[in-house]
């Protein structure tokens, strides 16, 4: 789908046809209408389809008077419940009579400025709608890393009342989300830093003040990011070394009944055999010889728990 705005003094209008200084923006289009838009503003058609294969990483593509920004930017797929907190690519092709967003999927980064939440940008100048698109982004990673978090949080109280494996594959897939979002910002950051250096990107003092602010904000998600990582990790190791310690407790108590047990059953097996035994004329001969395996039982479990102590 295909869909060309224009900044007036009302906001975000929706045209027909594309003119200077429009927005198109494109979710999920088909290579007819990319062909199409490619064929109108003179626009490698790589620079089109390139933002839409999944796995393309941040870079920059300079051809002519035309830019292609590729941002990987975070989204949250309710229909995967296992690692719902993943990363896509968004493709930002600056060109000299407007600006192209394209995206596999509808993203909340968008919305924003189609819903009126973001008033101060223009079209016009392109240099900052792409910051404020930058800048978008790098609040919802804040926003979804806090999320994450959250959940993190629950199952860990989860964990300590009952240690299920399913609870720890949860953590695994947190964990995940993790690496995605924390691979994602690096190259972001890297990507935004080769933007802001090149002559074809010439952004004034004002638009300088907001990629600053875009670079803490990157800075501070990719720290967050990996903090909340660390203490992932950390906590997956630690309930590891519960389990294995919980394991070796539980082997531990069943040898020490198998020992215990070994007892008693050497002396029926001592009495099994066909051969002079002591006791073996006596009436008192079956209590005795229970007297004397409950006896060795006894001191077995006396000396496990005497040793446990």
């Amino acid at each position: 789908m295909i869909s060309i705005y224009k900044k007036s003094d009302e906001g975000l209008q929706e045209i027909n046809t594309i003119e200077k200084d429009c927005w198109i923006y494109a979710t999920e289009p088909n290579f007819v209408e990319l062909n199409e838009i490619s064929k109108i503003l003179d626009i490698p058609e790589e620079f089109l389809t390139d933002p839409l294969d999944i796995d393309e990483r941040p870079r920059i593509e300079i051809e002519d008077d035309h830019i292609l920004i590729i941002l990987r930017i975070p989204y949250y797929d309710k229909d995967h419940p296992k690692i719902p907190y993943n990363t896509i690519p968004l493709g930002i092709i600056y060109s000299p009579d407007a600006i192209i967003t394209i995206c596999s999927m509808e993203t909340e980064i968008l919305s924003t400025f189609l819903d009126r939440r973001i008033k101060n940008f223009s079209l016009i100048n392109k240099e900052r709608f792409i910051l404020l698109i930058f800048l978008r982004t790098a609040i919802l990673f804040l926003k979804f890393l806090k999320q994450i978090n959250n959940m993190t949080n629950e199952l860990e109280k989860e964990l300590h009342e009952s240690m299920k494996n399913q609870k720890l594959v949860n953590l695994l897939d947190a964990q995940k989300s993790l690496v995605y979002f924390t691979t994602s910002l690096r190259a972001n950051e890297i990507m935004i830093g080769r933007l802001s250096v090149s002559k074809k990107f010439k952004i004034s003092a004002e638009e300088r003040d907001l990629l600053e602010d875009v670079e803490v904000e990157y800075r501070q998600a990719t720290e967050m990011a990996n903090v909340y990582s660390n203490i992932l990790s950390g906590m997956m190791n630690a309930f590891a070394s519960l389990i294995s310690n919980n394991l070796n407790a539980v082997m531990k108590f069943l040898a020490s009944i198998t020992l215990v047990l070994m007892l008693p059953n050497l002396v029926a097996s001592v009495y099994g055999m066909n051969i002079q035994l002591p006791f073996q004329d006596s009436p008192f001969a079956f209590p005795i010889t229970m007297a004397i395996s409950i006896l060795l039982a006894g001191l077995g479990a006396y000396f496990f728990l005497k040793k446990k102590t």
